[in-house]
């Protein structure tokens, strides 16, 4: 398992690095981060677009789960099948929101062992972004970006709720996670060198224009 980890994901990022550090960037490793961010978002954008998507529409539906499960609280047979209907009507995989969980996972991590492990190597002759940040040292402000363009992807996410179903246990779980996830961003990223914060804010960025997106296309579902 750790061979394959090295072979398929951590030398492929760690080269693909180098070569835009070295060709695209001008030996800066900031900007070489934002273009290895950008590229991977590009080639999973497919993958992170049905997620997203699934994870806004799986909240904007839970009016319409939450009345199937009254009007068949005495029949699971009914409420599944009337559940999978739903969720087959608006193509939502209730799942995917995990499935986009695991795949973020590994990406994160190969980075995190590049960031902590290749930034003295010597092929990266200057570890400073746009010659001000020190990208292999602790930045708190770098933190606190990544974490208000997360919260503002997170807010673009939540439904306009109606006075009759903002008070509704799913919507109060959507509205605290608004704000505990950029809490939980800023003491993790803190503590790790600047260039993790760094993809993940950019990564954040690209997020924000993807749930614009969605949200436009997103169907009304007041019916």
């Amino acid at each position: 398992m750790a061979e394959l980890f090295k072979n398929y994901l951590y030398e492929p990022f760690l080269n693909l690095l180098i070569f835009l550090y070295n060709n695209l960037t001008f030996h800066d490793l900031g900007l070489a981060i934002i273009f290895l961010t950008i590229l991977v978002r590009i080639v999973l954008f497919p993958i992170f677009y049905k997620g997203a998507r699934d994870q806004a529409l799986m909240t904007r539906l839970q009016p319409h789960v939450k009345k199937i499960q009254t009007d068949h609280k005495d029949d699971k047979e009914k409420q599944a099948k009337a559940l999978m209907d739903l969720y087959k009507e608006h193509r939502l995989n209730p799942f995917s929101g995990f499935v986009l969980l695991l795949l973020q996972l590994p990406v994160f991590i190969v980075l995190f062992q590049i960031f902590t492990r290749e930034l003295s190597n010597t092929v990266f002759v200057s570890h400073v972004f746009l010659g001000i940040i020190d990208l292999t040292v602790k930045s708190f402000p770098i933190a606190i970006v990544a974490a208000l363009l997360q919260y503002f992807q997170g807010k673009l996410a939540l439904p306009q709720t109606s006075p009759s179903t903002s008070g509704s246990p799913v919507a109060q779980t959507g509205k605290l996670m608004v704000f505990l996830g950029p809490i939980i961003t800023i003491v993790i990223l803190a503590g790790l060198p600047a260039a993790l914060g760094l993809y993940w804010s950019v990564s954040n960025l690209f997020s924000v224009g993807q749930q614009i997106y969605i949200n436009k296309k997103m169907p009304k579902l007041d019916k």
